[in-house]
């Protein structure tokens, strides 16, 4: 049942509840985020409260809880890096947000397009592989932090080269922050966790712990965050640099697709309804035009948020509209609440978010489910990590649509044969293998049958070269629903080839797609209208009566 994004109050208390639960949820993997993400955690913030607001309520998922995210905030990460090292940290901030709103613009231009159906329309180990790529980036940009030092430059290879340094000059008190916030994420009792998240608990405990045990220790917090609403970021940027803020704007708009659109296939099956997939995105797009102009970070769908929203009695938009607004009062007028924080305790809980993010349940088996599978899931992993997300896709979609177009294609070939009697695998009437006994050879049946993709051209060739010693050949598209351009070539020259030859062809069974198909290629017309057959019994009877048959 697909159900619209209308906000009424015949839920309210479910909603108001869903809405207030997903805030504090929300509240420390903000902050979280916007420390991991370079632009600071006021970012995050805003980033919450403007992605969530819009996303609401112009989005397709009523119950979809929109935030920055584990991914998304990965790749704004690297973005904001390469921007600031390309100029001052003010310009490059600047042109990381136009990037944000550049893919807000993409986003809502694949929605107008009606694309949404498309963008998750990829291997399930292809979208493994990158997901778990970057989980395993988010992990690794979480050690410097953890450690209690500053990251180093370079992204992942840089501190992948500094680890021994960043080892050697490690902060006890900060690393112990640390451990205690990812022990309290994962060792809380599950009754606990009904009632309040264990982020909350962990960022609650750790900024307490901090501050009474080691209130004297030089320890790196949040500090202060702005309080009221954010400056509007005005871009700037030189001609130079248009190609890469493009660019960026392409990756970050598709990835906040597909994270999105994953996450509302998760609230349909928990709600039981069906989202619209492209008023989400147009939803999405608006949501992170906006957090671009205001300095927010990306943000997606969140299958934490959104989860947690429905399991507390949530049904409509209001939920999404609620917890943007508790978190706007948070900016407002509580954010001095949240100086003392320690970057430690946020690194924490970023890194537990990226051990989520990993595809443990794909990654345990997936060399039992499938070797080639395992090698692009595994391929795609390595690719995001240590080179580029959007080749990473790019490289995996490709080789597993290549994988499975040749499998397809061995399974169609199969299903083109050439048949002179009654002894083939193919269901023929009584009267049918009459006639083919009859012929004795001099009639060929050029059975074809499935969708014909540019795969199984070579077998079609293949098979009309086995042709010979025959006066009419009879090709059978009954059983063909579609053919695309290249296998229309192929059997367009076959038909040219068996005319030109000196036999006689008649074609049965071509109608809708295949017929106009025939019609665009001009074959109608170089075969006559008058071989054309609806039947393949008639088809076989005028063949008989034309070739040429020794008693």
């Amino acid at each position: 049942m697909q159900i619209t994004n209308k906000i009424h109050f015949r839920n309210l208390q479910g909603d108001i509840f869903g809405g207030v639960t997903a805030a504090i949820v929300s509240l420390p993997l903000a902050l979280a985020f916007g420390v991991a993400s370079g632009a600071g955690p006021v970012a995050g913030l805003y980033g919450a409260v403007c992605v969530g607001f819009f996303a609401a309520l112009f989005g397709g998922t009523p119950t979809l809880i929109s935030e920055p995210t584990g991914p998304m905030t990965v790749v704004m990460t690297a973005i904001v890096g390469s921007m600031i090292a390309a100029s001052d940290p003010k310009t490059g901030l600047a042109m990381a947000f136009t990037c944000v709103m550049l893919a807000g613009i993409f986003q809502i231009i694949f929605g107008i397009f009606r694309l949404g159906k498309y963008i998750t329309l990829m291997p399930y180990s292809v979208i493994s592989g990158f997901m778990s790529g970057i989980g395993v980036i988010l992990i690794i940009l979480q050690i410097a932090p953890f450690l209690g030092q500053a990251s180093p430059k370079g992204g992942v290879l840089g501190i992948l080269n500094n680890l021994p340094q960043l080892v050697s000059n490690i902060d006890p008190i900060e690393t112990i922050l640390g451990l205690m916030t990812v022990a309290i994420i994962f060792l809380m009792p599950k009754q606990i966790k009904r009632y309040v998240p264990p982020q909350l608990i962990a960022l609650i405990v750790g900024t307490i712990v901090s501050l009474t045990l080691f209130g004297n220790a030089d320890i790196r917090r949040i500090g202060e965050i702005p309080i009221g609403l954010p400056t509007l970021q005005i871009p700037t940027f030189t001609a130079a640099q248009t190609t890469t803020i493009f660019v960026n704007g392409v990756m970050l708009g598709i990835l906040g697709c597909i994270d999105t659109l994953l996450t509302a296939v998760i609230a349909d099956s928990l709600t039981r309804t069906e989202h619209d997939s492209n008023k989400e995105l147009i939803g999405q797009g608006i949501a992170n035009l906006v957090s671009g102009i205001c300095g927010g970070l990306p943000g997606a769908g969140a299958t934490m948020g959104t989860v947690v929203n429905i399991q507390t009695g949530a049904k409509t938009a209001l939920s999404g509209l609620t917890r943007a607004l508790v978190l706007l009062v948070v900016v407002l007028g509580a954010a001095k609440l949240t100086e003392p924080i320690p970057m430690a305790v946020l690194a924490g809980i970023a890194l537990k978010v990226g051990i989520d993010i990993l595809d443990w349940s794909f990654l345990k088996r997936s060399h039992n489910v499938s070797v080639k599978g395992s090698i692009i899931m595994y391929g795609v992993l390595f690719l995001t990590v240590f080179v580029d997300l959007i080749v990473a896709v790019g490289v995996g979609v490709f080789i597993a649509n290549i994988l499975t177009i040749d499998s397809l294609s061995e399974l169609r070939s199969k299903e083109v044969k050439v048949i002179s009697d009654n002894d083939d695998n193919i269901l023929l009437s009584p009267e049918e293998k009459e006639l083919l006994d009859i012929a004795k050879g001099r009639v060929l049946l050029f059975y074809l049958s499935g969708p014909m993709i540019f795969g199984v051209s070579k077998a079609i060739s293949r098979e009309h070269n086995a042709i010979n010693n025959c006066d009419v050949v009879v090709l059978d598209l009954s059983d063909v629903p579609m053919m695309g351009v290249t296998a229309s070539m192929a059997i367009e020259n076959a038909i040219k080839d068996t005319i030109e030859q000196g036999r006689k062809i008649f074609i049965v069974g071509a109608a809708g797609k295949v017929q106009q198909r025939l019609d665009k290629f001009g074959i109608t017309q170089v075969v006559g209208t008058e071989n054309f057959f609806v039947n393949r019994t008639e088809a076989l009877q005028k063949a008989v009566s034309l070739a040429t048959i020794t008693p």
